[in-house]
């Protein structure tokens, strides 16, 4: 008796790569989370390289106007220091500091007073426990501060003296920029340093305390001190109290601080978000091929039917 027979049918013909609408929207889906999540790294990364370009803008074009106007440029600063008579005060709800335009010296013009360029730069600040270099721009107005540190009008120049006391302030929690975001991070005993037209100052903190709008004396001039406040709101999104981080005068200038008035800006170091997002780019790319790849078919076996017994037996009398 025959057994029966197994026949293997040929492989049907491979499709062609389809694109899976579901697979493109949950990649797209993919890529704008990542977006969104790496947007604040990557902003801060850029204003941090346009932050060190204006800083060694500054060092340049300082350079370039010679010694002369230099000591002229601090002999006016000075002048003007000498005549004011002025604090400031932080109002409840602004994300800055005003000046009380108590008393300000006549027969000067602010935004020429320390100009190294007409942008309106002033000096470069340094705080190395924060990586923070940053330059410092006349006023506190919004466009100054969203590239840089503003020196509060009213207030000291920066360029040290007995009896002086600047103030400089920054944001903080923006997004699109780091700037004084970890100022909370300083402590008693860090300093910075204020490169302003050949100049190096350094101050050392010894005083930081949060304040209620109405407490305006701390930005006060102290009558034999040196001093420079740093100012930036806080609880961030709230901004109902300030952060105020005063530093006296360090004489001698540390010997680090002047050899620092040569260096290039910190920088934002290598841009690992571009990693990121070219991860999760190739990522969701592969993801989308996969899904719409063809799937090669099975082979499929079919048995071919028995021939009846009574016949096979017939045939084989026969």
């Amino acid at each position: 008796m025959s057994t029966p027979c197994t026949k293997t049918s040929a492989a049907a013909p491979r499709g062609r790569w389809r694109l899976s609408g579901l697979s493109l929207v949950v990649a797209a889906v993919c890529l704008l989370g990542i977006g969104v999540a790496l947007y604040p790294q990557t902003a801060s990364w850029f204003s941090a390289v346009q932050e060190g370009q204006l800083v060694a803008q500054y060092a340049n074009d300082v350079k370039v106007i010679g010694p002369a106007s230099r000591t002229q440029a601090l002999k006016e600063a000075q002048a003007y220091n000498a005549l004011l008579e002025s604090g400031a005060e932080v109002k409840a709800n602004e994300r800055i500091p005003v000046d009380t335009g108590a008393s300000l010296p006549s027969g000067f013009d602010y935004n020429q007073l320390l100009a190294a360029n007409p942008y309106g730069l002033m000096g470069r600040l340094v705080i190395p426990a924060i990586k923070v270099d940053l330059p410092i721009l006349h006023g506190t107005n919004d466009s100054t501060l969203t590239g840089g540190i503003g020196h509060l009008e009213g207030t000291s120049l920066p360029i040290g003296g007995v009896g002086t006391h600047a103030v400089l302030a920054g944001h903080r929690g923006l997004a699109s920029a780091t700037l004084f975001t970890n100022l909370d991070k300083v402590v008693n005993g860090d300093t910075f340093t204020i490169y302003v037209f050949g100049e190096t100052l350094t101050y050392q903190v010894f005083d930081i305390k949060v304040v209620d709008p109405d407490q305006t004396k701390a930005l006060n001039p102290v009558p034999g001190k040196d001093l420079v406040t740093l100012v930036t709101c806080t609880p961030i999104g709230i901004n109902s109290q300030r952060i105020l981080v005063t530093g006296e005068r360090i004489l001698p200038t540390p010997a680090s601080a002047v050899a620092g008035a040569g260096k290039p800006p910190i920088g934002p170091g290598f841009p690992w978000w571009v990693l990121e997002i070219g991860g999760t780019i190739l990522a969701a790319s592969v993801y989308v091929w996969w899904s719409g790849r063809p799937v090669k078919p099975r082979r499929r076996h079919t048995q071919a039917p028995a021939r009846p017994i009574a016949r096979a037996v017939g045939l084989a009398d026969a």
